[in-house]
């Protein structure tokens, strides 16, 4: 079986957590070069059989490279994956696309016009417990869905200046949730309501002209709904959870603990408390979204989350914006690519 050979772009938190999946519990693919201009190796950290390189654009024109993994900063996203596109190697490219909705458009078209897959790190898609919920969905079980809820909630608020360069909460934090609320439910959003603000700190928004919480309301094409909650700061854990509301039942999907124990004493019920952070939750869809781009490239497929998917869910983000500006509705039609 052939295994496909990849360019790994970015050695931070996410570079690194691909780095360490693709060599370990990949069967399909092995990184051969890494190119990171701020990083600094430990001696002997890649083995022989992985490069290591200044220049991303050297690694993606690496004659022996099939394919592309882009975890660099969000603002050099576009320009890593336009180069990848290039030299015609099929790319694989954490969310968002970029913060500009006419240049994610036009990546899209590009990748299309030149035949070369591209796939975004939409990870919830390949959690588990997601992808179970979404197939009792799609097998009828609850009959038609009514309303969706999604909670999104971190454990601790970023650093301030993280949340300067971060394209704000709708764009950073919630991109993930308009994503998900088409992909549970295989409806488009045609409208956002959107309320926002600095609750957890007032440097959020004089610091960094953000909001750290939010409830968002999603018009779906059918007329149903999704029901969005965000916060940057929950002090007990990680609170990612899912209810999904149909005319015939009713899908929950809890969160995941440190372990399934329940006590009982004289104080109360005790159960432990949610993990902590997202590489922990989602530690096996990271594992399986990198699978799914290699077997996709293999296999001759289309990505499972495209740059399709990208520009959706980047609309949503821009009309939460305007929504919360406005203080309205804001239907997806009215936003432009400018």
């Amino acid at each position: 079986m052939k295994k496909l050979k990849l360019a790994l772009l970015g050695m931070g938190r996410m570079g690194k957590t691909h780095y360490r999946n693709i060599q370990q519990s990949s069967a399909g693919a092995s990184i051969v070069v890494v190119a990171d201009p701020l990083y600094q190796p430990a001696a002997g950290e890649f083995g022989p059989e992985v490069s290591f390189v200044r220049d991303p654009e050297e690694a993606i024109a690496h004659p022996d490279v099939d394919a592309v993994i882009v975890a660099t900063p969000t603002d050099t996203h576009a320009g890593m994956v336009e180069k990848a596109i290039a030299h015609g190697k099929p790319v694989f490219c954490e969310k968002p696309l970029d913060l500009s909705l006419r240049k994610t458009a036009a990546i899209e078209a590009l990748a299309r016009s030149r035949g070369v897959k591209l796939m975004l790190g939409f990870n919830r898609r390949f959690d588990p417990d997601f992808i179970q919920a979404r197939r009792a969905v799609q097998e009828g079980r609850i009959g038609k869905v009514h309303i969706v809820k999604i909670t999104n909630r971190d454990p601790d608020l970023p650093p301030i200046p993280f949340l300067k360069t971060s394209g704000g909460l709708f764009m950073d934090f919630s991109i993930h949730d308009f994503d998900m609320a088409r992909y549970i439910t295989g409806r488009n959003v045609i409208e956002v309501f959107a309320r926002g603000a600095a609750l957890i700190d007032p440097a959020v928004a004089t610091g960094a002209n953000d909001i750290d919480t939010a409830l968002i309301t999603l018009t779906l094409d059918d007329g149903s709904w999704a029901l969005i909650d965000n916060s940057r700061k929950a002090v007990f854990g990680y609170d990612q959870r899912l209810e999904i509301f149909g005319e015939a039942g009713m899908i929950q999907v809890d969160n995941n603990t440190y372990h399934r124990n329940v006590r009982a004493d004289a104080a109360g019920i005790h159960h432990a408390l949610p993990l902590h952070a997202f590489p922990e939750r989602y530690a096996r869809s990271y594992v399986n979204e990198i699978e799914a781009f290699v077997q996709t490239i293999l296999r001759g497929e289309e990505p499972p989350a495209t740059a399709a998917d990208s520009l959706q869910a980047t609309l949503a983000a821009v009309a939460a914006n305007r929504s919360m500006q406005e203080n309205r509705p804001v239907k997806l039609s009215e936003i432009g690519l400018d």
